[in-house]
């Protein structure tokens, strides 16, 4: 347990304390060895524990914004719909725990000055609980719910659970479905008919998840509310408790759940869906498709269906950005003559003039004939840049051997000519 030694000053300079605290340090208790002082002045200590400021990470001088960021990211951390490690669920509790004591005000003035012993003994906390005799927190999942929000809190399914189980209308999930397009089925957009599986309205219990040929009834504990409350009055006020009906689950209701759907009130069913898949596309696109996801509980909406794209590779051709990149080989011959050749593009073949001395690796560029602007008319297009390969023969015949050797002369004739008519000789 805690320790707590109450300062003692002599009688000709101790001040009178603040009633509250003279209260509250009148029902600690200390023992009697605490009691006992080696000097004229004893020194307060505490005997500590897990400290709530340490199980939250944060210094003792945090202010609420930066409490709420560290409760926000280790109840996250430590869900156990999330975490599944050993001990990950008693760990969630203690941060739960803590937050519920230091963001609160009065709870955490007490706390500050007399630690758990000063929550356990002055009712700040209830009576009888998971932290210890005399402490009774908020359970960690209601907790959790009202500070997230439900199962939008954590982005996805598996999280929030308690406040799917509630009367309120809730959205469906979001769904998933992976599609595989082909190269110029991306390029140009086309339409899919696409099969997928999502949680549809049970018709058996016409999505209320309570068996046909019964009633619901008005929970007896909480009056249908789906909360009980638990007020306490302590020396520094009154101290509310608001939590989840335990009986009903926090529906406000007691019914016999569908045999069919187990009381959830969706079953998962199979989906055709025509989808329009846009012009310029490209691998890891992700689509949304609204409404098309998983219906809601208790009549709820539902939520969107995400498609997220893959694009199989061409042979020859390659994206980059809205460009299409592609390669062509010439013969020396025709890099140095210049000729046309004909490409292929994703409008077909397209003829391509390569100009007279065309050195190896350049670009030569067709406007407008790559990849529409994802979202615009397919006028706004990029271009097909094509990069020329030279091939240099490795094994020439006789005649081909005299001619390369003609035009080698003719070339040097030529240099020594320009260089004679440079220097003026």
């Amino acid at each position: 347990f805690i320790v707590f030694v109450i300062c003692i000053q002599r009688y000709d300079t101790q001040r009178t304390m603040n009633a509250a605290h003279a209260r509250i340090a009148s029902h600690v208790r200390v023992p009697p060895a605490a009691r006992r002082c080696s000097s004229r002045r004893c020194v307060r200590t505490r005997a500590m524990g897990q400290d709530y400021y340490t199980v939250l990470g944060v210094a003792r001088g945090v202010d609420e914004k930066e409490m709420k960021k560290a409760y926000r990211q280790k109840a996250r951390k430590f869900h156990p719909d999330v975490n599944k490690e050993p001990g990950a669920e008693e760990k969630f509790k203690e941060i739960s725990n803590a937050y519920e004591v230091l963001s609160d005000p009065q709870k955490r003035n007490i706390y500050d000055q007399f630690g758990e012993d000063g929550l356990r003994n002055f009712g700040g906390m209830g009576g009888g609980g998971p932290g210890g005799p005399g402490m009774d927190f908020t359970n960690p999942f209601d907790l959790f719910e009202s500070f997230f929000g439900g199962a939008g809190g954590m982005g996805g399914p598996g999280m929030g659970g308690r406040a799917a189980r509630s009367n309120r209308p809730t959205q469906g999930d979001d769904e998933r479905y992976d599609l595989s397009l082909d190269f110029l089925d991306a390029v140009f957009g086309c339409e899919r008919e696409v099969e997928i599986a999502r949680l549809e309205g049970c018709e058996a219990c016409d999505a209320s998840g309570v068996k046909a040929g019964t009633t619901p009834t008005t929970c007896s504990t909480c009056g249908g509310s789906g909360q009980v409350v638990a007020s306490v009055r302590t020396p520094l006020g009154q101290f509310q408790q608001i939590a989840a009906c335990q009986t009903c689950g926090g529906t406000g209701q007691m019914s016999t759940p569908c045999d069919k759907c187990g009381g959830d009130g969706r079953i998962r069913k199979p989906k055709r869906i025509s989808l329009r898949v846009p012009a310029g596309v490209d691998n890891g696109s992700r689509l949304r498709v609204r409404g098309e996801g998983s219906a809601g509980r208790r009549g709820g909406p539902n939520g969107d269906l995400y498609v997220f794209v893959d694009v199989r590779p061409d042979p020859e051709l390659s994206r980059d950005g809205v460009d299409i990149n592609s390669t062509v080989e010439l013969p020396y011959t025709d890099a140095i003559l210049g000729t046309t050749v004909k490409v292929r593009t994703v409008d077909g073949l397209v003829d391509l003039k390569v100009p007279n001395g065309t050195q190896p690796n350049t670009r030569l560029s067709m406007s407008k004939r790559g990849v529409p602007r994802l979202g615009q008319a397919n006028t706004q297009r990029g271009d097909h840049v094509v990069t020329v390969k030279v091939g240099i023969p490795s094994k020439l015949s006789k005649e081909q051997r005299e001619l390369v050797e003609k035009l080698k002369e003719l070339n040097e004739g030529a240099d020594t000519k320009a260089r004679s008519g440079l220097f003026g000789l």
